[in-house]
């Protein structure tokens, strides 16, 4: 029910609000691997769960291009 709760609130951003979504996601990753690697954290768990939502942002992000490419042409 979470996952579905978090798709949901996704697809009701706007395409700027994704981008800005998808760069907070990657600055966080970019700062949990930082931590795992010096062994202060062991963040596996929440680094899966940063990449999965990051996915499903360009995917979304994805999916939006393509539908404006095909109701364009």
């Amino acid at each position: 029910m979470k996952r579905r709760e978090e798709l949901n609130q996704l697809r009701e951003m706007t395409d700027e609000q994704l981008r800005e979504e998808a760069a907070r996601l990657k600055e966080s990753l970019f700062r949990l691997r930082f931590k795992l690697a010096l062994g202060e954290l062991d963040a596996v768990k929440r680094i899966r769960q940063e990449k999965k939502t990051l996915a499903r942002v360009q995917t979304l992000l994805r999916e939006r291009e393509l539908k404006r490419q095909k109701s364009a042409a």
